[in-house]
């Protein structure tokens, strides 16, 4: 998190409200049409009723305090504006307040199917619908809790755990699997992938196996995990995640299901 961006958020007024330019707004425009084609038989059933209580605009970059209207009203979250890239000292402190964060940029056209810093889009269409989920709010508060008091050291191990449950987690369902997991459902080509795909390897939730397990920000994942319920994140909240944690560091990593980054030439 302490590269630079190449985004600025957009700062809001006064009155919370930001100005976002018609281009901005064509592109979240283009993004959640699209999205919402290619989600369809493949997100959860929580994340579509929380898309059907945050009644997301199509025609214009929602305001964060339309949003937190909804989140306060479901599970008592609401978003706070961020920079494009904050520490993760501030991160853990939102969350463990429950405050999702969310930078205040969106997409250029140039990385109009991929970036790979979180923009307004991931934040609010990928993982809001799925606060107002209550197991997954809680969850995601106690997440924030741990890491705010996690060292360093701990926190990379954390880190995995957020990857494979918030950011790219699917579910069983008596109708096949669907995915909860944000980055997952704000990405088109990954939404696809995840479950339509022979190459992944999809394994059953074990919060240790997570924990060793590597992962990259800037590939298709070798590796989901399944829930059984989305309710089952009420019981991994209540696990003793740090005594699991130390079990992770005594096991070690699994060896990574992925090439090694190249490195850019200087």
């Amino acid at each position: 998190m302490s590269k630079t961006s190449q985004y600025v958020s957009r700062q809001s007024d006064e009155n919370g409200i930001i100005a976002w330019s018609d281009e901005e707004n064509q592109i979240w425009h283009e993004l959640i049409t699209r999205q919402l084609g290619v989600i369809e038989g493949k997100a959860c059933d929580e994340f579509l009723a929380g898309l059907e209580k945050l009644q997301l605009p199509t025609d214009r970059i929602p305001q964060l305090e339309d949003v937190n209207k909804v989140l306060r009203a479901t599970t008592g979250w609401e978003c706070a504006e961020v920079p494009a890239l904050i520490s993760f000292d501030k991160f853990f402190e939102l969350l463990a307040n429950k405050r999702f964060p969310v930078a205040t940029f969106i997409r250029s056209r140039e990385e109009f199917d991929y970036l790979q810093e979180p923009d307004i889009f991931h934040e609010i269409f990928g993982h809001c619908a799925m606060l107002t989920n209550p197991a997954f709010a809680e969850f995601t508060h106690t997440y924030g809790k741990l890491g705010l008091a996690a060292s360093k050291q701990d926190r990379v191990f954390l880190a995995r755990l957020y990857w494979f449950t918030i950011e790219f987690g699917l579910l069983k369902t008596p109708d096949g699997l669907r995915i909860y997991g944000g980055g997952i459902l704000s990405s088109p080509g990954e939404t696809v992938y995840a479950l339509e795909s022979d190459t992944p390897e999809r394994k059953p939730f074990d919060a240790v196996d997570m924990l060793r397990t590597p992962y990259r920000i800037d590939i298709m994942q070798p590796i989901y995990f399944l829930l059984n319920n989305i309710d089952d994140l009420f019981d991994v909240a209540h696990l003793d995640m740090m005594a699991l944690v130390e079990q992770a560091k005594a096991l070690g990593l699994h060896a990574p299901r992925f090439e090694p980054k190249q490195k850019q030439a200087s």
